[in-house]
């Protein structure tokens, strides 16, 4: 199978943003304001709500008047545990000035769903409402999620008002396409709500890598036999697509070559869809020359049929066997170039983990090499590693594979900082 190309639009749906909100302590409180306008989409805002508040944070919800036609104010309420604003011209000591305060320390604003009125609002700074009015007013981050028609989205006067946004520093998330409500298919639809969950939680990340490019490979190679049948291994691949991740939340230009797997392909990234160990070595090499950092963690086969047989093998009583010989070492092949990027392997071993994963770094020559027990890691969404560098061996506690990722793109991007690259 040839390598495919697939994201390669340089800002990805949903993570079309130049703001970041890593500025807020760890330690405080976060706080969205939600918006909510009119739209059949609205109700995926509810979810929205619960899983911002499942991660701690409060959550002030804002509704339009055209909003309350798909989902009442008492959904809301139920969900965030708070008051739900709706009217401009409320009375009342706590909101006489609710325009403006309840974006005063808010973590951010956003706004999902996002209808075309409401986009053109924004647009050309009309505040005839509650929520237009504190969009305005804010002084925090506001991102926005556009739901509508096809036709409505690809209308120049949508286009224009959304290229207007993106220039005032607005995050525009999304549109996702598929089938939408009115039955018709394209680009329109609002993110489902973990999309938007996600791209908040990565516009939170300190942009350690901004601006470095990454390669990334991810998951196992395929190696055939015959028509049917072919050599590979059980790595899930992850690992690699939460490095990939955790790369692009970390500010970087990151393109991700991916062996067979069903995994979605991380916002922000440029993926590349390849199968046998040679694919991926030469989807390796052809983009190597411009990057920064090569992270790689695919489960590459390490050795391939010397002869694929045209037709199914087919079964009989006799031995069969099959002559095998290496594939490419990728990692190694890059590290020995002249102009090496900062390199780093992974090496899942079953047993003497340090020990086999220090001889792989020092034969490799590679700065840093990631050890953990294959049988613990393989398939799971957690996993226990060793860092590995020429000062010795530095274990972690075991984590989830993005808790990791961002801790081994922290490393990394300290260890670029202490060399002057």
């Amino acid at each position: 199978m040839r390598p495919s190309v697939n994201s390669a639009d340089p800002r990805p749906r949903s993570a079309a943003w130049t703001i970041t909100m890593n500025d807020v302590p760890p330690a405080q409180r976060l706080r969205y304001v939600l918006g909510v306008t009119g739209g059949i989409a609205a109700y995926k805002t509810a979810e929205l709500t619960r899983l911002l508040v499942k991660d701690g944070a409060d959550v002030d919800v804002v509704m339009t008047a055209a909003a309350q036609h798909f989902v009442t104010a008492t959904t809301f309420q139920a969900l965030s545990g708070r008051a739900v604003l709706t009217d401009l011209w409320a009375t009342g000591a706590d909101n006489a000035m609710g325009h403006i305060g309840v974006s005063r320390g808010a973590t951010a604003i956003v706004v999902a769903p996002a209808s075309a009125d409401f986009l053109a609002k924004l647009a050309h700074g009309h505040a005839d409402d509650i929520l237009s009015t504190l969009c305005l007013a804010r002084d925090c981050p506001l991102l926005v999620a556009p739901a509508m028609n096809v036709e409505m989205w690809r209308n120049p006067a949508t286009q224009r008002n959304v290229a207007q946004l993106r220039a005032d520093g607005v995050a525009i998330l999304g549109p996702g396409s598929g089938e939408l409500a009115c039955n018709e298919t394209g680009d329109g639809r609002m993110l489902e709500p973990e999309e938007i969950f996600a791209a908040l939680v990565a516009a939170r990340q300190p942009k350690l890598l901004a601006g470095k490019r990454v390669l990334v490979t991810a998951g196992p190679t395929f190696e055939p036999i015959d028509p049917v049948r072919g050599i590979t291994n059980s790595s899930s691949g992850k690992m690699g697509f939460a490095v990939a991740q955790a790369a692009a939340e970390a500010g970087a230009i990151v393109t991700l070559v991916a062996g067979p797997t069903s995994l979605a392909t991380p916002a922000g990234t440029t993926r590349i869809d390849v199968e046998s160990a040679r694919e991926m070595a030469d989807a390796v090499l052809a983009r190597v020359g411009s990057t920064d950092v090569f992270v790689a963690v695919a489960a590459v086969a390490d050795y391939t049929p010397a002869k694929v047989s045209e037709r199914k093998i087919k079964k009989s009583g006799a031995p069969l066997s099959i002559a095998l010989e290496p594939t490419v070492d990728i990692l190694a092949t890059v590290a020995a170039l002249p102009k090496p990027p900062y390199c780093v392997g992974f090496a899942a071993e079953s047993h003497e983990v340090v020990a086999h994963a220090e001889e792989k770094r020092k034969r490799k020559k590679l700065p840093l090499i990631v050890a953990n027990r294959a049988q613990d890691a393989l398939g799971a969404d957690d996993n226990e590693v060793t860092l590995i560098d020429a000062h010795g061996a530095h274990p972690l506690p075991r984590m989830g594979k993005l808790a990791l990722a961002r801790r081994l793109v922290a490393e990394i991007a300290s260890r670029l900082s202490a060399t002057g690259r």
